[in-house]
């Protein structure tokens, strides 16, 4: 596991130690959990879980069907 420095001004530092203190974890655990979160190529759980939510949200098809035509173009 690597290890990282950083240098933080005192107010976000005290931020910082309360938000720590807060989740009950120590303040390397959050600030890893950010960059985690700042990094993840893929959608969280909570997103994944919204898929197929709207039962009655409308189909593309049905969205389009009611714009009409597109008006013929010029050619160029």
């Amino acid at each position: 596991m690597g290890q990282v420095t950083i240098y933080l001004e005192a107010e976000i530092e005290a931020k910082m130690r309360q938000a720590a203190k807060a989740m009950h974890v120590s303040q390397s655990k959050w600030i890893a959990s950010l960059i985690k979160e700042k990094v993840a190529d893929e959608w969280p759980e909570s997103v994944l879980k919204l898929a197929g939510a709207w039962s009655d949200f409308p189909s593309a098809e049905e969205i389009r069907s009611t714009q009409g035509t597109d008006t013929v173009r010029e050619e160029f």
